[in-house]
């Protein structure tokens, strides 16, 4: 295993790091590190799940995670990143949100460990913990005392909402970053927390809570960042045309994402194989060379996308995502593939194509009821024109009978609207 620094440095996951001395540290095993996630929406990200990767190469050296969802920090709201103050969500949504995301984190680091068969040591905590039993007067004692309005408008996201005459920033968002300082104090001082990781953005708010922690305890914590990603063309990662690439499943299913992760450009194929995998460098290295020799088969996006949802989603998703994205764009003899999909998959397919149980419709209510064509008369003119197939073969006739074959019937209208109909 490589130290720890070059790991980073060759995965694209480090951009600051407030010393040196954090590496050998960790490299060493047994310290704690922690990153945060607010509950602002009931699922993280694919942006959020590079801070996941990038703790993994921590915790495979035997040191702990220590994953913070921020109840506290979330009834707030960062301001980072935006040009006027968010909206409140209620304690009841919070609350179902900071539910949600500490189930998906243990799915998440559990997923891991089977993944890379290694054990490792984390904690998920709720940082509502800290400030429950906390008066206002107790807050500004214990932490505003030590933190400079100076260094805190410093930061560019708050100074730009300061200095800009049509923007404002209110007293509850300024106070965010020292609701952020106190957690990374609590962690230090209760949990033995010595590092925080988080994106390049967030750099201005990692060293105020480091000269908090040296002002109160007379002792040196450590933070580090990784990049911000964006792909070859400059687009921020984690993005596409449905918005936010998400981690739960029935918000982004294991094959949307397999599909945005086999988008990539091929220039970026190898950034992202190290960036969200854990596969080893010769490994990539190989993968890249196969891939160059013919990119239009896009072997290099197969081998990250099944890699990634493998992670995300188990091994099984990866496989059906795999299965289903060659049907949908690959694969010739569909029929074929089809019958070799148990139950369960062929559910998972219908509800990602279309399709229905079969119910004695004829061929044109059944083009309707599956959404295929907009009524019976567009499908005679759909039929008449040559665009309607069965089971790969094109109708001539209207009414034709519908032919099952391992009880499957496979419609088609063009080139890319299907419809599985199972009897």
């Amino acid at each position: 295993m490589l130290e720890l620094k070059q790991e980073l440095e060759q995965r694209w996951l480090l951009y600051q790091n407030s010393s040196e001395d954090l590496f050998p540290l960790y490299d060493k095993w047994n310290q704690s590190l922690y990153a945060g996630f607010d509950p602002t929406a009931d699922s993280l990200h694919l942006g959020n799940f590079i801070g996941f990767i990038s703790a993994v190469h921590f915790m495979r050296r035997n040191n702990k995670y220590v994953a913070i969802v921020g109840w506290a920090t979330g009834m707030i709201g960062d301001p980072g990143g935006k040009d006027a103050e968010r909206t409140f969500l209620s304690e009841e949504q919070l609350r179902k949100n900071e539910e949600a995301i500490r189930k998906q984190m243990w799915r998440l680091l559990k997923n891991i460990e089977e993944t890379t068969g290694e054990k490792l040591k984390y904690e998920v905590i709720n940082n509502y913990d800290f400030f429950k039993n906390m008066s206002v007067l107790e807050f500004l004692r214990e932490v505003g005392k030590y933190v400079t309005v100076n260094n805190m408008i410093k930061k560019d996201t708050v100074r730009k909402r300061v200095e800009d005459p049509d923007k404002s920033i209110s007293y509850t968002e300024f106070s965010y970053m020292l609701l952020q300082g106190y957690d990374f104090y609590k962690l230090f001082a209760d949990y033995g927390v010595k590092l925080q990781i988080w994106w390049q953005d967030q750099w201005w708010n990692l060293v105020t809570w480091l000269e908090l922690i040296r002002k109160k305890l007379d002792k040196e914590a450590y933070v580090m960042t990784f990049p911000l990603i964006t792909d070859s063309n400059g687009k921020k990662f984690g993005k596409s045309e449905w918005n936010a690439i998400w981690l739960d499943a029935s918000k982004t299913s294991p094959f949307k994402l397999y599909q945005f992760l086999i988008n990539t450009t091929d220039e970026d194929v190898s950034r992202y194989m190290k960036l969200l995998t854990l596969m080893e460098f010769d490994e990539i290295d190989e993968v890249v060379k196969k891939h160059n020799e013919q990119p239009e088969l896009r072997y290099g996006q197969k081998v990250l996308a099944e890699k990634v949802v493998e992670i995300i989603h188990w091994n099984k998703q990866a496989q059906l995502a795999k299965k289903l994205s060659e049907f949908l764009f690959w694969t010739e003899d569909k029929l074929e593939l089809l019958s070799k999909l148990d139950q369960e998959e062929l559910e998972d397919f219908i509800k990602e194509v279309g399709g229905k149980k079969y119910e004695n419709e004829d061929l044109l209510d059944l083009l309707v009821n599956t959404g295929l064509i907009a009524s019976r008369w567009a499908g005679k003119k759909d039929i008449k024109s040559g665009a309607v197939y069965m089971n790969e073969q094109k109708v001539v006739d209207m009414n034709q009978e519908i032919d099952f074959q391992n009880g499957i019937c496979l419609l088609r209208k063009g080139k890319k609207k299907y419809a599985i109909i199972k009897k």
